[in-house]
């Protein structure tokens, strides 16, 4: 996947201080055309860059609430066009430039604006226009953002070994935007733009203020099943508005844990009926939980398929069932076993339980 550079704004951006809180100055290093691109230093160390950034995937409900790869879409009102959104105008204004100065104003404008954003860090900014001429006759941009790297040093020769490099760059952790939405190889989103950055970080998020993006499957989860929650307390408590308030403020809290037990509140079927709204829409999604130190790892839908959950007396008893058992790297001595019936393990089960109780 080629894509052929038109023009580039290159910028330098210093903070004083971390993470953006001191002083912060920008300056607009050059704007090269494509002809002085190719026979610059720039184009062998951005070279596959663009390729890489336009192959990267991104999911629109990705499966975590923070993935550093996200497709935004330009915030519209009902009945206004693309060019009421700033952050698209912004954009299209680059892709449309006419002549070089012009292009340099617009690419100045942006990088101002990205100035204003919390906590950035100093680093190179580029500003790319590039055409991917195989597919599309209209161009693509690229907003690069790579960090200084600290104390890097570079072998010069046999006296001084070692010199200092007080602005150093590399591409292996750069940011990027891409403008318009590459979904698939000769189909283009002008609604929407990818960005890539650290997970953590909202560098770009806080920049394009007027960009918004899909919920994340857990969150989408989180919304349906407290829906549900709600829904069946409702119908439990409909007599009763203490008690009702009362339930409802103790599920809430339990939906905000970062570690939450098992309710032991609806039964298997219930349960079936809630997770099948979720996996008519995701047949994928996954479900994970820990049974004291031993971690579980399924599809929602296998629960009560081939993933049953029971209580023996006090102890929690997770069956899986499948037709065939496999082992990772290391072999060990269980994977020898001949399997025993299962109706003598939860014997064994139940045993252990009725000691245990009578120590206590």
């Amino acid at each position: 996947m080629k894509f052929d550079v038109e023009y580039i704004s290159f910028f330098v951006i210093q903070v004083d201080g971390e993470e953006g809180q001191g002083g912060k100055r920008c300056k607009h290093y050059q704007t090269l055309d494509g002809e002085d691109y190719a026979e610059s230093e720039l184009s062998t160390f951005l070279g596959g860059e663009f390729s890489k950034i336009a192959k990267r995937k991104a999911e629109r409900n990705p499966k975590a609430e923070q993935v550093p790869t996200k497709i935004g879409m330009f915030v519209v009102e009902p009945g206004y066009d693309l060019d009421s959104n700033p952050n698209y105008n912004m954009l299209a204004r680059l892709r449309i430039a006419e002549t070089q100065d012009e292009y340099t104003e617009h690419a100045e404008a942006l990088v101002q604006a990205y100035m204003d954003t919390s906590a950035i860090r100093g680093g190179a900014m580029f500003v790319v226009r590039a055409k991917h001429a195989q597919l599309f006759d209209e161009p693509f941009l690229f907003v690069l953002k790579c960090d200084f790297e600290q104390k890097i040093a570079r072998i010069t020769d046999e006296r001084s070994l070692l010199n200092q490099v007080e602005m150093a760059i590399n591409a292996k952790n750069m940011k990027s935007i891409m403008y318009p939405h590459m979904p698939e190889e000769g189909m283009l989103e002008v609604r929407e733009l990818k960005i890539h950055q650290s997970s953590h970080a909202r560098y770009f998020e806080d920049f394009l203020k007027y960009v918004e993006y899909e919920k994340s499957m857990p969150e989408i989860m989180n919304e349906q099943v407290m829906g549900f929650v709600h829904q069946f307390i409702e119908e439990v408590y409909e007599d009763n508005t203490e008690e009702r308030e009362k339930e409802t403020e103790a599920m809430e809290l339990w939906a905000c844990s970062e570690q939450r037990e098992l309710q032991e509140k609806w039964t298997p079927v219930q349960v079936m009926e809630a997770s099948s709204f979720l996996i008519e829409q995701k047949p994928d999604i996954e479900m994970k939980f820990k049974l004291d130190s031993i971690s579980v790892r399924a599809l929602l839908a296998d629960f009560g398929d081939r993933l049953h959950i029971a209580k023996l007396g006090d102890k929690y008893v997770v069956v899986l069932e499948g037709d065939g058992l496999s082992f990772d790297k290391g072999i060990s001595p269980v994977e020898l076993l001949h399997p025993e019936p299962l109706e003598e393990i939860i014997d064994r089960i139940r045993q252990k339980a009725e000691q245990e109780l009578e120590l206590v």
